[in-house]
C-alpha cells in the first residue's frame, strides 16, 4: 500500500471515528432516551413509552412549536428579501471586489454569536445607539421601546443568520448566465419578466438552500429570545433546554429534540427532491 492510500484510509477511518463518536452514538442515545420514562431520582427509568410524543400534541407544546416555525419562517423570509438584492449586488462587482465584500460578509462569523447578541441590546436600548442616533437627527422625540418586542427578537435572528443567507444566494447568481439575460433583453423583455422568467428559475436552488440553512438554526436558537425577549414568547430550543435543565424530564426534551430533527431531515428530503426536479429540467430543456 502507498503512502498517499495510507494517508486516505487514515483520514477515512479518523473521520469515521469523529463521526460515529460525536454524530451517531450521541443521538442514537437521545432517540433512545426519547422512550423511556423519566424518573426524578434516577434522570430516566428504563421503561419503554410512547407518552413523550404524545406530549407533543397537547395544546401547550404545540402552541410552543408553532411559534418557533412562525419566528424561524419570518426570519427566512426577511433574510430573503434583505439577502437576495445584497448577493445581486455584490456579484455585479469584478472578482477582487466581490472578495472585500464577501469578506466582509463573513467576518461575523469571527465573533460568537453570543457576543453579537450582546452587542444588539447595546445598540437596540433604551439608551442605546439607535436611540441616540435617532434622537440627535430629530426623528423621534422619545427613545423607541424596541428591547424586550418581538421585533427585536427578529432582528436578532435577521442580523445573526443573514450571511447563511447571502452565501449560497451569491453561488447561484455568480453562476447565472449573463447570455440568456442577454438574449432577453434583445428579444424585448422587460426586466420583470427576465427577473420571473430566467433569474428566479435558475437562482432557486440557492434560495432554497439559503431558506434551509436559515430556518433550521432559527428553530432552535433559543438564547437569542432570552437575551432580546426576555423569554416572553419560548421557542422549541427554550423548552428542550428548560426540560432537560430545570425540569429535569430527560424523555420529554429528547423527545423534543427528535421532533425537531424530524423535522430538519424532512426539509433536507424536500430540497434533495426539488434539487433533482430542476436538474431534470434543465436536461430536458437542453
Amino acid at each position: 500500500m502507498t503512502a498517499s492510500n495510507k494517508f486516505k484510509w487514515f483520514s477515512i477511518g479518523l473521520i469515521s471515528l469523529w463521526l460515529v463518536s460525536f454524530v451517531l452514538i450521541p443521538n442514537l442515545m437521545v432517540l433512545v432516551a426519547s422512550f423511556l420514562t423519566s424518573d426524578i431520582h434516577d434522570l430516566v427509568r428504563f421503561s419503554f413509552t410512547w407518552e413523550n410524543y404524545g406530549q407533543l400534541i397537547d395544546p401547550i407544546y404545540a402552541k410552543v412549536v408553532g411559534y418557533s416555525v412562525y419566528l424561524a419562517g419570518f426570519t427566512t423570509l426577511l433574510c430573503l428579501l434583505i439577502g437576495y438584492p445584497a448577493a445581486w449586488f455584490i456579484a455585479q462587482f469584478s472578482p477582487r471586489v466581490r472578495g472585500i465584500l464577501l469578506f466582509m460578509v463573513i467576518v461575523p462569523f469571527w465573533t460568537n454569536s453570543l457576543i453579537r447578541t450582546y452587542a444588539i441590546k447595546i445598540i437596540l436600548g433604551t439608551r442605546g445607539v439607535l436611540n441616540w442616533g435617532l434622537l440627535e437627527l430629530g426623528i423621534i422625540d422619545a427613545p423607541l421601546r424596541l428591547m424586550y418586542t418581538q421585533a427585536a427578537v427578529l432582528i436578532g435572528m435577521v442580523y445573526i443568520l443573514l450571511p447563511f443567507m447571502i452565501l449560497p444566494l451569491f453561488s447561484s447568481i455568480e453562476k447565472l448566465p449573463r447570455s440568456y439575460i442577454e438574449a432577453a433583453r434583445d428579444l424585448g423583455a422587460t426586466r420583470l419578466r427576465i427577473f420571473r422568467t430566467i433569474v428566479l428559475p435558475l437562482t432557486l436552488p440557492g434560495i432554497i438552500a439559503g431558506s434551509l440553512m436559515v430556518f433550521l438554526p432559527a428553530m432552535g436558537m433559543f438564547y437569542i429570545s432570552d437575551l432580546l425577549e426576555g423569554a416572553k414568547n419560548p421557542l422549541i430550543g427554550n423548552l428542550i433546554k428548560d426540560q432537560i435543565l430545570v425540569a429535569q424530564n430527560w424523555p420529554f426534551g429528547a423527545s423534543l429534540s427528535v421532533a425537531l430533527l424530524m423535522m430538519m431531515a424532512v426539509m433536507l428530503v424536500l430540497y434533495h427532491k426539488v434539487g433533482q426536479m430542476l436538474r431534470r429540467k434543465e436536461e430536458l430543456d437542453v
